[in-house]
């Protein structure tokens, strides 16, 4: 049997790999389709295939739905104390210093006045990238003095809901929350301030059950997880199957516990639009 041996290539072929930058393009993790992280942020950080609303944070909130430059930050530096000395997979002042270095926050929510299509609004913005968006001390204190704010001014209120619940690390400290949130909104109803809420994905315990119902109109955005306990909870304890689509948007929206669902996209001009209903 003859060998026969190739002495150079006539065709030259390339196989090295072009490497996409980091961060440049992103998975939707409802339909799989790539979408180049510029057009994301140009479709409000919506799926342009099927319409599916990422995650997104205070500062993405801040720039979809306020006039640019006219958010101006209240209460910023207000941070956590740590009244019961907790600890559990690391002390709880750790956890704290943690999250203001890696978010940039010092708490999960961010308040202060701004403007929606010229009206003035006073705002208080969760984040959910500060341990959890969870509800303790500081962000029942922050919102209610945005409520306070409000009130005294007569200018609307609009809080963006977003938040895994209560803070366990400050247990019935961030439980009071409920009570102090939910008796200042009941002072802004008394001087007739509106007070639009607007829940997101996700937007659960003691958050649910308090501010974030209260609103004198409730808007949820799409496909949002919203509840008070977590479905694998109220199954165990009521023993049967939950629905399909429980605690969506949709679901909660059939219920009658929000009063629309709108599309982040919409979502501004959705809110100037009852501005103006208010105001007339």
């Amino acid at each position: 049997m003859a060998w026969f041996k190739r002495t150079k290539n006539n065709i030259e072929s390339n196989t090295t790999k072009k490497e996409l930058p980091d961060g440049m393009w992103v998975k939707c993790d409802s339909c799989n389709e790539i979408i180049h992280k510029k057009q994301l942020e140009q479709n409000s950080h919506t799926c342009p295939k099927c319409d599916y609303h990422f995650r997104i944070g205070s500062a993405e909130y801040i720039e979809i739905l306020f006039d640019k430059g006219s958010f101006k930050e209240m209460d910023k530096k207000m941070t956590s104390a740590d009244p019961l000395d907790f600890t559990d997979s690391k002390p709880y002042k750790n956890r704290i210093k943690d999250a203001i270095k890696s978010t940039g926050l010092y708490d999960a929510v961010r308040t202060g006045t701004c403007k929606i299509e010229g009206e003035d609004v006073v705002a208080a913005i969760m984040d959910f990238a500060f341990i959890g968006g969870s509800m303790g001390s500081v962000v029942g204190e922050k919102i209610a003095r945005a409520i306070v704010k409000a009130t005294k001014t007569k200018k609307p209120l609009i809080i963006i809901s977003k938040s895994g619940g209560a803070r366990m690390m400050e247990a019935a400290i961030s439980l009071m929350q409920l009570a102090k949130t939910s008796a200042r909104l009941s002072q802004l109803a008394e001087a007739k301030v509106p007070y639009i809420s607007i829940i997101t994905d996700p937007t659960t315990g003691g958050t649910t059950a308090s501010y974030a119902m209260l609103g004198d109109v409730i808007i949820a955005e799409p496909g949002a997880l919203i509840g008070f306990a977590g479905p694998r909870v109220i199954k165990q304890a009521t023993g049967k199957d939950l629905p399909k689509g429980f605690q969506t948007s949709e679901f909660v929206l059939e219920k009658g516990f929000v009063d629309f669902i709108c599309h982040r996209k919409e979502l501004k001009i959705k809110i100037f639009q009852l501005l103006e209903l208010f105001k007339n």
